[in-house]
């Protein structure tokens, strides 16, 4: 009982916390977890490979609530190894989860229908089999155990849905629901300081204060003006999260958008042909990690 599955991480369009409705959008960077199932035994052992000392409840968790879903409580182990880097905005978290709940339904036979959402936003009612989970229902069961495992504060569907069923997505993280979706063919650059932050630590009640400008981010992006919703987000939740504008000013005339990616520190430009070059050059000098990639249109994938 194996199986081996792959999820992207995602950028940010807008950040969740203030109203609790977010946006997000699929990159072309994977984590890949691999799961293996035993019946003889009750527990879950996670492994992630860049961080052996690393917390391990929320792979483990999703192992856990996919079997005693659609099999019979077994344990095992689950092993990621991610391309995203962690603490970094880049969803890491959502792209392990979702790895680690694709490769438990592959490990059990069963198989993942609506792999975009597409028949979910239209309404459509699918009636699935015993042996069957739409992608988005795989999804949240990543976000209840992100939940139950405390490592999220909004629960994340928005980044979650972004990175299962790629290309761009706008949620309701109170209700778990998608309300939207589109497709993107943008070139991405990430640029990610030395520093981490976990999602776990912001400091709400400041993102609260900004509430205002987020809901003008909401309305671009239902608007599909993804480029302009991004750098008004990343403009209020820096300033709220008390990170640098400057990257993003760098950015700004050169990119489609650019926002600060979750709850920092990287930040994330998205732009067409060879627009993004001269972004590239002024954040090459700074201290830190770049990556350099495109969006996805399409989400996780059992291998």
């Amino acid at each position: 009982m194996k199986g081996v599955a792959s999820a992207p991480g995602a950028g940010t369009v807008l950040n969740a916390l203030a109203t609790h409705t977010g946006a997000a959008f699929g990159i072309d960077v994977e984590t890949t977890a691999t799961v293996k199932l035993d019946g003889d035994i009750d527990t879950v052992d996670g492994v992630i490979a860049a961080a052996p000392d690393g917390d391990t409840r929320l792979i483990e968790r999703c192992v856990e609530l996919t079997t005693d879903r659609f099999g019979d409580g077994e344990g095992g182990t689950v092993r990621t190894e991610s391309e995203v880097p962690m603490a970094a905005g880049l969803k890491s978290s959502s792209a392990a989860a979702n790895a680690a709940i694709l490769a438990t339904l592959a490990a059990l036979n069963v198989e993942v229908v609506d792999p975009t959402g597409e028949r979910e936003l239209a309404g459509e009612h699918h009636e699935t089999a015993a042996d069957e989970i739409t992608a988005l229902d795989a999804c949240r069961i990543g976000v209840e155990a992100a939940r139950d495992v405390g490592v999220t504060i909004t629960g994340a569907f928005d980044d979650a849905a972004a990175s299962m069923v790629g290309g761009v997505v706008v949620t309701d993280n109170d209700s778990d629901t998608l309300l939207a979706r589109s497709t993107r063919e943008w070139g991405v650059l990430v640029w990610t300081p030395p520093e981490r932050a976990y999602s776990a630590d912001a400091d709400v009640e400041r993102c609260e204060d900004i509430a205002e400008m987020a809901a003008l981010v909401e309305e671009l992006a239902l608007d599909r003006r993804f480029g302009e919703a991004m750098t008004v987000n990343g403009l209020a939740y820096s300033a709220a999260l008390g990170f640098s504008t400057d990257p993003a000013v760098e950015a700004m005339p050169h990119a489609a958008g650019v926002s600060l990616s979750g709850t920092g520190p990287s930040v994330v430009a998205v732009g067409g042909g060879d627009s993004l070059a001269p972004v590239r050059a002024q954040w090459a000098a700074r201290d830190g990690q770049l990556i350099e990639t495109t969006t996805r249109t399409h989400g996780a994938r059992i291998q």
